[in-house]
């Protein structure tokens, strides 16, 4: 059945049913537990929240040309007890990489939870904190490429 030619009444969005309410809370709550948004994040750095470390899981090299400000590099594969020792535990770790199209701040948030820290994914990456147009920082700053 294409797109255009459906039979008539039938839905697509109802193809599959809906959640029953509680379940979906349930799978909402559950998002919202290990994500945020480049809004919310902005506004706590703005009121310099300090329960909340910003960590970069991309490269060195491209966290240097372009970060959000007050952010710290941690390479995803550089990830290790030693390398998170000076990361308190009783603070939030914010992690981003590219956007939608790069994982490496989800493998830095496996690896941090792994190590027994509280962690969530900034939605969208670096892409949409920049395509909200809030502050960067670094060598290149908004010119920078936003793939690697």
């Amino acid at each position: 059945m294409s797109t255009t030619t459906a039979a008539p009444g039938f839905s697509f969005v109802l193809e599959y049913p809906p959640a029953a309410p509680a379940e979906a809370r349930r799978h909402f709550l559950a998002r919202l537990a290990v994500e945020t948004d480049p809004a919310d994040l902005k506004v706590d750095l703005e009121r310099s929240n300090d329960r909340i470390v910003v960590v970069d899981a991309r490269s060195t090299d491209a966290w240097e040309r372009c970060r959000i400000p007050g952010s710290r590099s941690l390479p995803h594969r550089s990830i290790s007890p030693a390398a998170v020792a000076d990361i308190p535990r009783d603070k939030v770790v914010v992690v981003y990489c590219y956007g939608p199209g790069c994982n490496a701040a989800t493998k830095a948030a496996e690896k941090l939870a792994g190590l027994g820290y509280q962690v969530k994914e900034l939605m969208g990456g670096i892409e949409y904190w920049r395509h909200e147009r809030h502050p960067v920082e670094g060598t290149e700053g908004v010119s920078a490429s936003l793939y690697e």
